[in-house]
């Protein structure tokens, strides 16, 4: 499962680049979904790579982000979105988070570059946590 966090604004990009951020249930910035590793996704993800930056969520990180959005039993939800269910059927798909404690390094770069857009791996983790 990826956690995609949302880090910039919409203001000068492209129709299918906001397109893409809508489908991807991210509204506004510092929002955050979970959604499967599917090729599909990943393309979307490929997409907007300079606008949000995703890694692969820990099981401990998707039980804090789904106690966040109000889910009563989480190891159970957990399960549930292991076996393909998709995340708006058991809670909003749209999870807001705070910005980060001590920021973002840059939005603009990609994180292999230093920055935070972009893929991130298990860092996204680390960052998770400091947005709650």
């Amino acid at each position: 499962m990826y956690a995609v966090i949302r880090i910039r604004g919409t203001i000068g990009a492209r129709r299918e680049i906001r397109d893409t951020l809508k489908m991807l249930n991210l509204l506004r910035i510092n929002s955050c979904t979970i959604i499967p590793e599917t090729p599909s996704y990943k393309g979307m993800l490929q997409k907007v790579k300079d606008y949000v930056t995703w890694g692969e969520a820990s099981d401990e990180t998707l039980a804090l982000l789904l106690k966040r959005n109000g889910v009563e039993n989480v190891e159970e939800a957990i399960k549930k979105l292991k076996e393909g269910v998709k995340l708006k059927d058991i809670t909003n798909p749209c999870i807001r988070l705070h910005p980060p404690r001590k920021g973002y390094k840059s939005i603009k770069k990609p994180f292999s570059m230093g920055g935070s857009a972009g893929y991130r791996g298990d860092a996204i983790n680390e960052l998770v946590r400091r947005m709650i």
